[in-house]
């Protein structure tokens, strides 16, 4: 039995080289869409600004750790936003800006009453899914801010 060889035609090579493009376009491509399809917006619009910015973020962030103010948000069922507080004064105002962090912008301003016993309810109501919650409270002169998150 005779077994026949065949050469390596340019055929054979301009089929290799577009079955090997082909991979590689192919690969570029479903990974081009993945990041498209995964990216969910920005954390800030302007980084140069926002490094301008970022000393005094920090003082405000240790001014309002030294009043000892907490905050944290629970969404309830119907919408609303309960805040429970610690150590703020019940003259407190309190409002809150919340903003979806991902996907199609979405923001609602929030204000609070009190409930008692450092509970706030909003007088607002947010729909379904996740929120960034940046929460202020003012009283006395003194303002305090902090932030929170909604699932």
């Amino acid at each position: 039995m005779t077994r026949r060889s065949s050469a390596f035609t340019g055929k054979h090579m301009a089929a290799v080289f577009i079955g090997g493009f082909g991979v590689v376009i192919a690969v570029n491509l479903v990974m081009a869409s993945y990041a498209v399809g995964s990216f969910h917006g920005t954390v800030v619009d302007n980084s140069y600004v926002a490094s301008q910015n970022y000393n005094g973020w920090i003082a405000k962030a240790e001014a309002s750790k030294a009043l000892g103010w907490q905050a944290i948000p629970q969404r309830r069922a119907d919408g609303r936003v309960v805040l429970e507080t610690l150590a703020v004064p019940a003259e407190a105002a309190i409002t809150a800006e919340a903003e979806r962090p991902l996907g199609a912008r979405e923001a609602a301003r929030l204000t609070f009453a009190p409930q008692g016993q450092g509970r706030w309810l909003s007088n607002e109501t947010l729909g379904a899914g996740r929120w960034q919650v940046h929460i202020a409270i003012r009283a006395s002169g003194q303002e305090w801010a902090g932030e929170g998150k909604l699932r």
